[in-house]
């Protein structure tokens, strides 16, 4: 008989799992529940978890496929190339380049043909204050536009570009230049019907650039109403992060924002896993995909510079 207990944390998303130690097998009627319960909830939060990279891999797989990170070799872990490290940890003098991902709205690798199904992240260490990550409905973002809205929104497409990745001017034009060529403009529906659970999600978000058939001068506004609509506070959970905590979310409803509100000298440390999402967008342009003997960048620097830069 099962243990868990589900008790939602917030009104957008969010729910505390309990009852169930993720270092240990897991029965089918316990995953048959975490998985309703995540399609529910968007986001899972299992408190008190003691696991290490191989029980963070083998928890994930049952949610899919996992990205093995070939894009980032630089911050995969040592042993497991399905584990990022996001730390601000430095590593022989130097600091980590993940130490200040994901600190704008985003959901994982939007501006890819493939985006990130399921994100777990789990927190091996935290500063004494602050370093929380925020999630925003999209469903609710969606269903609470005007019928007219939606109705606009049904019938348009939006091209995101990684160019827009905050910071990506401050890695330097070698480093920019190669992570656009390695990025190529991709087109996705502005909103996209989750696969399980058939409701209708807002897929526009800050690394939009434009909506096909409209030009930059026209997509600006809607771009902006959208990206601001999506992430008001009554759309938004809010995790504050306690050790132990493993949370996974759905970047398929979701954007998230990795709050840097803590002190970079204490230390902010997490392992990552991400599922590999479906084949749900297209190159823009009728581009050809990058083949697999152009991928890697000219030297070992720029290569790290364009690895940190990615979700």
């Amino acid at each position: 008989m099962s243990n868990i207990t589900i008790q939602p944390v917030g009104y957008a998303a969010g729910a505390r799992i309990t009852g169930i130690d993720l270092s240990k097998p897991i029965s089918d009627d316990d995953l048959r529940t975490l998985h309703n319960a995540w399609i529910k909830h968007l986001v899972l939060v299992f408190p008190g978890q003691e696991i290490g990279p191989a029980e963070l891999v083998a928890f994930s797989r049952h949610f899919g496929e996992l990205d093995n990170f070939e894009s980032q070799p630089f911050n995969r872990h040592p042993d497991f190339n399905e584990v990022m490290v996001l730390t601000n940890k430095k590593t022989n003098g130097q600091l980590s380049k993940t130490y200040n991902a994901g600190q704008n709205w985003h959901t994982d690798l939007s501006y890819t043909v493939r985006p990130a199904k399921a994100t777990t992240l789990y927190c091996i260490e935290k500063p004494s204050v602050g370093g929380d990550t925020m999630f925003a409905n999209m469903y609710m973002a969606y269903e609470t536009l005007s019928l007219k809205m939606q109705e606009i929104l049904d019938g348009l497409e939006a091209i995101h570009d990684a160019s827009l990745i905050e910071g990506l001017d401050k890695r330097g034009p070698e480093i920019a230049a190669e992570f656009k060529r390695l990025n190529p403009l991709v087109i996705h529906p502005a909103v996209r019907v989750h696969p399980e659970s058939g409701r209708k999600a807002l897929y526009v978000n800050e690394r939009v650039r434009r909506f096909v058939g409209m030009s930059e001068a026209e997509s600006k506004p809607l771009i902006r109403f959208l990206c601001d609509h999506s992430v008001s506070s009554r759309f938004v959970y809010r995790h504050y992060w306690s050790v132990g905590d493993l949370v996974m979310w759905d970047n398929r409803c979701l954007t998230h924002l990795a709050v840097g509100d803590y002190d970079p000298s204490e230390i902010r440390s997490m392992i990552r896993t991400s599922g590999m999402g479906d084949y749900y967008g297209r190159l823009a342009e009728g581009k050809a995909p990058i083949a697999q003997a152009q991928l890697a960048p000219k030297s070992q620097e720029v290569a790290a510079g364009v690895a940190s830069l990615y979700d």
